[in-house]
């Protein structure tokens, strides 16, 4: 075995489509790792990942952060060590919105536009229930 190959029980980050998470390796499948989901680095873009930023798309679509313990097939080239305090799940939800919001604030397209508008939806749906 590798040195620098990753196991089974070990915290990493992976990139998962455009989102970027925290997570905990259970499986390892060849060319991915199954990661359960503890806590969300990057939210992911909003829109058609075929044609980024573009607003004129046949569908533009709402989405999801993972789920808190959701497990999902990542690539192994996209699965790095982390070394830290795992954040708790919710509070880095909430930071990754505000942080894709602020940027999508700088820029003036309708891209920009209907990406705030699917976040905020997302936001009430995520924290509904929460105080």
């Amino acid at each position: 075995m590798n040195e620098n190959e990753l196991k089974i029980g070990d915290i990493v980050t992976g990139i998962y489509k455009t989102g970027k998470y925290i997570g905990e390796i259970t499986q390892d499948r060849s060319s991915h790792y199954l990661v359960k989901v503890k806590a969300v680095l990057k939210h992911p873009q909003q829109g058609d990942l075929h044609n980024p930023k573009q607003a004129e798309v046949p569908f533009f679509h709402e989405r999801r952060a993972l789920a808190f313990h959701e497990q999902t097939n990542i690539p192994k080239n996209m699965v790095k060590l982390y070394v830290g305090e795992i954040p708790d799940y919710y509070s880095s939800l909430a930071l990754a919105l505000d942080q894709l919001i602020e940027q999508l604030d700088s820029e003036q397209s309708s891209y920009a536009a209907m990406s705030k508008e699917r976040l905020h939806s997302l936001k009430q749906e995520y924290f509904r229930g929460r105080s």
